[in-house]
């Protein structure tokens, strides 16, 4: 009894040594190789800085639509709703940002909504849409800032990037498109 109690008490001293301190500091240490050491991607446009990496909330007609969130964009709280897609009350949260959507994009046909647009990502922060999603929006966007849908297209083309950087599905980081997109505008 006295040995498994004294290995049960090394055991817990050793664990709490391991991931209370080397662990943490073997973490801290690899980020600090990594690109802004660990602290994300981040842009200063307009005074402000942002997360180029974490999905950023976007409403305004005036601009490109990010991804829902589950989480509302709060990095601090990273995660999905956890509702199935037989979920009632998921259905209804879908259908709610179609029917949005939809008012807000007239003339888009409920076929033409991207998946992705309308549903949150795993983590809720994904900061990127596809081109699709991306391409559904223009004639909103060129409405509401009195500009060609040529001239967006042309900028939703310079802003797409494959997922792997060289292949792979074609996604668009929204914040960068509505940075480019106040770039465009702004001597308007």
């Amino acid at each position: 009894m006295k040995r498994n109690l004294f290995s049960s008490i090394m055991l817990t001293i050793l664990c709490l040594f391991f991931f209370a301190g080397i662990y943490p500091l073997a973490v801290w240490g690899i980020a600090q190789l990594a690109p802004n050491k660990g602290k994300g991607f981040t842009v200063t446009a307009n005074g402000k800085t942002y997360y180029s990496n974490i999905g950023q909330k976007f409403t305004d007609d005036r601009y490109f639509y990010s991804r829902p969130s589950a989480v509302d964009y709060n990095a601090a709280g990273s995660g999905g709703s956890n509702k199935g897609p037989s979920n009632p009350d998921y259905l209804l949260m879908v259908q709610g940002r179609i029917d949005k959507f939809l008012a807000h994009n007239p003339g888009i046909a409920k076929s033409s909504i991207p998946a992705d647009i309308v549903t949150a990502s795993g983590s809720g922060l994904d900061p990127d849409i596809s081109l699709e999603a991306a391409q559904v929006q223009i004639p909103r966007i060129a409405r509401q800032r009195g500009l060609a849908e040529a001239s967006l297209k042309t900028l939703v083309a310079r802003t797409k990037r494959p997922i792997t950087g060289i292949a792979g599905a074609e996604k668009i980081n929204v914040l960068a498109l509505n940075l480019q997109l106040d770039a465009l505008t702004q001597g308007r």
